[in-house]
């Protein structure tokens, strides 16, 4: 009795595989952009930041612009409103606005125009005078820091006083309170009669 026969698949032999397998590139070679794309890439990263450095530098230099004639602007208005001439025209206004209250039966129309017109003023006016005292305050300081700092023996601890804490101004003040009072206490000795030279 014979056995039917059976037929195994061959397997092909790793040299069959490889060659029916296409070819895949590495992840290196895949990763690896030519030349001219890389150097092209570098040129536009250093255009994308030269652009935005000058882009920085022009904002800069349009807030220094705009900050300039802000300041010019509140010097002037500040300057011109602490004239006579202004107080003037204030006192003008406020003379014709009473002298037209009968004429519009001292409406609330009437009130409410002048108070309208002192409050907008009023409001525009306290941003141009702090930033007029600001500047000159901050002046008035340097000018005083250079003194301090020319004078010999003069206390260190003054420069920039303005930046302390009110616990550290007041602990200066109690020092200064203590030594003005003893050098005091020491002119009024010398200033006795038996304790001048001569006596």
């Amino acid at each position: 009795m014979s056995l039917p026969s059976r037929k195994f698949a061959t397997r092909p032999d790793r040299s069959t595989r490889r060659a029916a397998t296409p070819h895949k590139p590495s992840r290196g070679q895949a990763c690896h952009s030519p030349p001219g794309r890389a150097s092209r890439d570098a040129g536009d990263a250093r255009g994308d930041a030269d652009e935005r450095r000058d882009a920085g530098e022009d904002g800069a230099a349009a807030a220094h612009k705009h900050g300039h004639i802000f300041d010019r602007f509140a010097r002037t208005v500040t300057r011109w409103t602490g004239s006579s001439v202004a107080f003037g025209l204030a006192l003008a206004a406020i003379v014709i606005w009473c002298v037209t209250g009968p004429l519009f039966g001292f409406s609330e129309t009437w009130q409410l125009v002048v108070n309208t017109g002192t409050t907008i003023i009023t409001f525009l006016m306290v941003f141009l005078i702090q930033q007029s005292q600001n500047k000159d305050s901050q002046a008035v300081h340097l000018k005083l820091d250079e003194l301090l700092l020319a004078l010999r023996g003069a206390d260190d601890r003054l420069v920039d006083a303005e930046d302390l804490d009110e616990d550290e101004l007041r602990h200066l003040a109690e020092h200064y309170t203590r030594l003005a009072r003893h050098v005091q206490g020491r002119i009024s000795r010398i200033d006795e009669p038996g304790d001048r030279p001569g006596d």
